[in-house]
């Protein structure tokens, strides 16, 4: 097979199984309390990531404070995401949790004011088109009072946002390892979801096969496989492309809760569907072109970021020395040329994170 058609499969595969995760979890919850369900796929992501760093230790680079504070922070975030989103699939439809927590893919850019960007006004006109696709969708079969499962996913796309917003300020300029920083989630998601779950670890263990095997897939399929295969993957195509497939998400989410499991989708609710789905990429489209118009401005060298305003992992921008490394802001480059204050914060040594690009995930998801 092609790299390129490679590639994209993979992403396909991964929008797949996280559209996938939330008919798993809202079928785990209905054996166990949610807590318990969360420890799990906590617990079990955090055994495969120190397998995987035993197996990868030769080719690791060392721990650094850095990846442990962010790691640490992140975590506490990432488990809000989750305890909002499984507590809220629990009470609403898989179809209809996919669907909502797109919203994220509008809300970063409003929450990440990185670099003082100014959204043009077409990219509130698609947020409102997503807040009017998540009335909708809430109101099924009518107006009416949204149901509680929807205004606790609503609340987890809020949340997720700013979790992605805080991925790249802790991350940006730093090299961290993507992998640490997993692991550290990981446990301290299992560290704070163990207390609460206590009570429940008998009913736990004694859970059958099939109530395992989804927590099993909801920690090494949605989780650890996941977040790799996709850290992968981002590195052989560009942003724009790895967006556009990995956006897929709540298109699978709505295909698998209603060809899976068996649910429906009401003429207000399809209308909401497709108003949410075109309402993100419309979004996703504006942000990524405004964001790399204003990369390129007053840097006619050249010296900006690569395609759709990213630098790639281990890749520096075209035309740059090996030796080319980020000047102090008013200093010189290697070549003598004045920067000035829209100096990138990167070079090849110290890649930006793609967290830029909201539907590539930086953290467990």
């Amino acid at each position: 097979m092609h790299i390129a058609r490679r590639t994209d499969a993979v992403l396909l595969l991964v929008a797949l199984v996280w559209g996938s995760s939330y008919l798993a979890a809202k079928t785990a919850t209905v054996a166990l309390p949610v807590l318990a369900v969360l420890f799990a796929r906590y617990a079990i992501s955090a055994l495969a990531c120190g397998a995987l760093l035993v197996a990868s230790r030769r080719r690791r680079h060392r721990w650094t404070r850095a990846e442990v504070r962010a790691g640490s922070l992140l975590g506490v975030t990432q488990a809000a995401v989750l305890v909002l989103e499984t507590y809220g699939v629990a009470h609403t439809s898989a179809a209809n949790a996919g669907l909502i927590i797109s919203l994220t893919i509008v809300l970063t850019p409003l929450l990440d004011r990185t670099g003082n960007r100014r959204l043009p006004w077409t990219f509130f006109l698609a947020a409102g088109l997503c807040a009017v696709a998540v009335g909708l969708l809430a109101s099924g079969t009518g107006l009416h009072a949204p149901r509680l499962g929807d205004v606790l996913v609503l609340a987890a796309a809020v949340v997720r946002a700013g979790h992605v917003a805080l991925v790249g300020r802790l991350t940006a300029g730093r090299p961290m390892d993507p992998l640490h920083l997993t692991t550290i989630q990981t446990v301290v998601g299992s560290a704070l979801f163990l207390p609460p779950a206590a009570t429940r670890l008998p009913d736990l263990v004694h859970s059958g096969a099939p109530t395992w095997a989804q927590l099993i897939y909801l920690a090494l399929f949605c989780s650890v496989f996941a977040f790799l295969a996709q850290t992968w993957a981002v590195q052989g195509t560009s942003a724009s492309r790895a967006s556009l497939l990995l956006g897929t998400e709540p298109i699978w989410a709505a295909a698998i809760g209603i060809g899976v499991g068996g649910e429906r989708l009401t003429p207000w609710a399809v209308l909401g569907a497709v108003l949410m789905v075109s309402g993100t990429y419309w979004g996703q489209t504006i942000e990524r072109t405004h964001r790399t118009s204003t990369a390129g401005t007053g840097r006619a060298d050249g010296t900006g970021p690569g395609e759709d305003g990213d630098v790639h992992a281990g890749r520096r921008p075209a035309g740059r020395p090996r030796a080319w490394r980020r000047a102090p802001r008013g200093g010189r480059t290697r070549e003598g040329a004045a920067q000035v204050d829209r100096t990138p914060r990167w070079g090849p040594a110290r890649a930006r994170p793609r967290g830029r690009d909201q539907t590539v995930r930086t953290s467990l998801p």
